[in-house]
């Protein structure tokens, strides 16, 4: 069978992340309604219990305490059967998504355009914007004000005459104060200086520093850029390859093409289907073959169900006719939306027939041992396919309008002879 390309693989991945974050986003939803009922149930309980005990009294308050707990015991019943609710809610849309698989492709056009898978370069911010600011200088500081002399007021009058030796003491205590206060003055203003010019070199130092880390960052930053635009370009080139080639029916060109629309078909969680195909040139013929999974891999609950007395979800399930027909007709339909995706997606008309083959991997139970088991055997023109109004049609009479061999019985794991199969 043919191998999937890069850029097949590529859109594959990315239709998965897509599904993954859909899923993801749906399970927090349901959560978030959870979180929301218990919460908004315990904010009136605490409300109803605040109003109520500040003005009870102590039977009353007991009898309020037990109404309470039958309040919130109601509240849990009520959550537990919202539970229900969302459990049923999801395995009736598992249901639906299965019962819907040709009906879900139909209105979708499965040609691909190849100039759309084509990307642009998105860069990210650089990341280290930190780097780009200046480290801020250290600020010049003020010196202290020059210490000033004081000398002591010169006495008058009678002290001035009988006074002048305790005046001479008052001024030479003066100035020897203020020599001490000059000298303590410039040891400060000197200590200040010179933290500043080690404050202004360590600046230097530390910008020289952030200057050269910037410049490493930029160019590391640069670097990737670089490899990311290269990367994009490469697969746009391989784009580019990939269309010159399916034009002249290159035989991996046409694998790859029918890959990358194999993987836009979006199949549900619970009915995911893998193939493999492989061109003929010489016929213009597509081979394919579909795995589909396991019958016990297929949901087979009926309904969930709250028993009170045991605080327990149940689930019963359905019977097996009711799973039995699902699994038909899913493999019915996914034989059907094969063909229709394919003959739709090629616009070109290089694939003029299709021959199909649908089945299972599962464990064989007459030996026990891994193996492939078809269900689904079937060859169709294009001519033929395309004139087919799918809206209209019931999966199992199409096929058998083609010639196909199917299985009496699939879900319990009866294979088909292929060999009989009509050709196209």
């Amino acid at each position: 069978m043919g191998r999937r390309g890069f850029l097949a693989e590529l859109n594959k991945a990315i239709k998965r992340a897509a599904r993954e974050a859909e899923r993801a986003q749906r399970q927090r939803e349901r959560e978030e309604r959870a979180v929301q009922r218990t919460a908004e149930q315990r904010r009136k309980q605490e409300a109803r219990l605040r109003q109520q005990a500040t003005r009870a009294s102590d039977a009353e308050q007991r009898r309020l305490e037990k109404e309470a707990e039958k309040e919130a015991a109601a509240a849990h019943v009520e959550a537990r059967l919202a539970e229900v609710d969302d459990l049923n809610a999801e395995i009736q849309e598992a249901y639906a998504e299965i019962d819907g698989l040709l009906a879900a492709t139909l209105s979708v056009d499965d040609y691909v355009d190849l100039e759309t898978l084509k990307q642009e370069v998105k860069h990210p911010p650089f990341d280290r914007p930190d780097l780009e600011r200046p480290i801020p200088a250290p600020a010049k500081p003020e010196p202290p004000e020059m210490p000033a002399l004081i000398e002591p007021d010169t006495p008058t009058g009678l002290r001035g005459l009988f006074g002048k030796r305790g005046h001479a003491k008052r001024l030479e205590e003066a100035r020897r104060q203020h020599e001490a206060h000059s000298l303590e003055w410039k040891q400060t203003v000197k200590r200040l200086e010179a933290e500043y010019e080690a404050a202004v070199e360590a600046h230097v130092r530390d910008e020289e520093r952030r200057l050269a880390q910037l410049e490493a960052e930029r160019a590391r930053y640069a670097k990737d850029c670089e490899a990311r635009e290269t990367e994009i370009a490469e697969q746009n080139s391989a784009v580019d390859r990939l269309a010159s080639n399916l034009g002249y029916g290159v035989i991996e060109a046409v694998e790859e093409y029918v890959a990358i629309v194999m993987s836009n078909s979006v199949y549900p969680d619970h009915f995911s289907v893998i193939t493999e195909f492989q061109f003929d040139p010489a016929h213009a013929e597509l081979r394919v073959r579909a795995v589909v999974p396991d019958p016990d891999q297929v949901p087979s609950v009926k309904a969930y169900k709250y028993k009170k007395t045991s605080d327990e979800i149940t689930a019963s399930q359905l019977s097996k006719k009711a799973c039995k027909d699902r699994y038909a007709s899913a493999i019915h339909q996914v034989a059907i939306r094969i063909l229709h995706e394919v003959f739709e997606a090629d616009r070109r008309g290089i694939i003029h027939s299709i021959s199909l083959e649908v089945g299972t991997e599962t464990i064989h139970p007459a030996t026990g041992l891994a193996t492939y088991l078809p269900f689904v055997a079937v060859a169709s023109a294009r001519d033929t396919f395309v004139k087919f109004d799918l809206s209209s049609v019931v999966p199992l009479a199409t096929l058998e309008h083609l010639g196909a061999a199917v299985s009496k019985n699939p879900y319990e794991l009866v294979p088909i002879d292929p060999t009989g199969v009509r050709k196209a």
